[in-house]
């Protein structure tokens, strides 16, 4: 049974080859892959994020055998498959290949996943690490609102049909229902249940156009939360307000679901082995720790999210600067990156 170790690739301004440097440090370096009560396999699967193809957890959907074969006709800008892309490297991918890069769940122990935070916390409590203990669902949502264009001079306020008005109004609601969900959600009392302190939300500067005297504004939404029946509740009452706003405003409204994953919660077994373990690895570093290791929710997708459905998944966060990923800024400290390796040499001992 084995502990798979990933990481990925994705080009330009990304950090994700950390898991598989991290990784393969530790394993060189530890000597005692003989003693070790199970294998350890280090994969660096490529495209996590859909950069190419508009798809995500390509590889990782493939190894836990969720990725349909359908996927394989998916086309870049180009036109070009994924089918033809693999075949280009001389990679033949049929529906039978295809199957059999599925892993058994019953060979895999478990999957740990390094990856820098992508967010602030870190940084803000001064902390080189931290544990995930989730990470978010999420729904995209792409909105369009129509109405018609106006003279400024002529038409009055109380007759016009301004779709940019209606979605500035939309947006800022948005905000509002994300920042204070308990303010606009009523469930019977039911409303505490759900885990919304986490909600997370962003919208795309609107994209307008003009034809024949006709304005339409497109703008997209991306709601994210750790719990599932939270979010759905919230976008239901978003949906609403949405149409309420446009019907006030005379102006047409469509919501295109475009979008959903459920959230993944981390094995609690894990998490905890994860937290033990990069304390130790902080200890061995510095010779004492003062603080607690940080437990945060993940409010991107990950390539844990795919192997889940093939076994018990637990993630390390690392510190980043600003929170910023995918940009030339983005920048991890040396020092932050050796401690995790320390975190997963000292996982290893102690577990493997």
């Amino acid at each position: 049974i084995l502990l798979l170790m990933p990481g990925y690739l994705m080009g330009l301004y990304s950090l994700g080859i950390i898991s598989v440097v991290s990784a393969l440090k530790v394993l060189s370096i530890d000597g005692k892959l003989g003693e070790l009560k199970r294998p350890v396999e280090v994969i660096a699967f490529s495209d996590e994020e859909g950069v190419r193809f508009q798809s995500t957890f390509i590889g990782s959907a493939a190894i836990a055998g969720i990725l349909p074969v359908s996927a394989l006709q998916i086309t870049d800008k180009s036109g070009v498959t994924i089918q033809d892309a693999l075949k280009k490297n001389s990679i033949e991918v049929t529906e039978e290949h295809l199957q059999q890069l599925r892993y058994d769940p019953k060979s895999v122990w478990g999957y740990v996943e390094i990856h820098i935070e992508q967010g602030p916390v870190l940084e803000w409590v001064g902390f080189p690490l931290g544990v995930v203990k989730g990470i978010a669902g999420q729904t995209r949502l792409k909105v369009t609102m129509r109405g018609s264009q106006g003279h400024a001079g002529t038409v009055p306020m109380s007759m016009r049909h301004d779709p940019m008005a209606a979605a500035a109004e939309a947006i800022v609601l948005l905000e509002s229902l994300c920042k204070h969900p308990q303010d606009f959600l009523s469930f019977d009392g039911q409303c505490k249940s759900y885990s919304l302190e986490s909600l997370s939300t962003y919208s795309f500067v609107p994209l307008v156009r003009y034809r024949l005297g006709q304005v339409q504004v497109t703008f997209t939404v991306d709601l994210r939360a750790i719990d599932d029946m939270g979010r759905e509740a919230v976008v239901c009452e978003l949906s609403n307000r949405l149409y309420q706003i446009c019907d006030r405003r005379s102006v047409s409204c469509t919501i295109d679901r475009k979008h959903d994953a459920n959230a993944v919660i981390c094995d609690s077994e894990l998490t905890s082995k994860l937290k033990s373990a990069a304390y130790l690895g902080l200890k061995r570093m510095t010779g004492s720790v003062q603080d607690e290791v940080p437990v945060l929710m993940s409010g991107a997708g990950h390539d844990a999210m795919a192997l889940s459905h093939l076994t018990k998944v637990g993630m390390l966060f690392v510190r980043c600067r600003g929170g910023i990923s995918h940009f030339p800024e983005e920048h991890v400290l040396d020092d932050d990156v050796w401690a995790s390796g320390l975190a997963i040499l000292a996982f290893i001992e102690t577990q493997l």
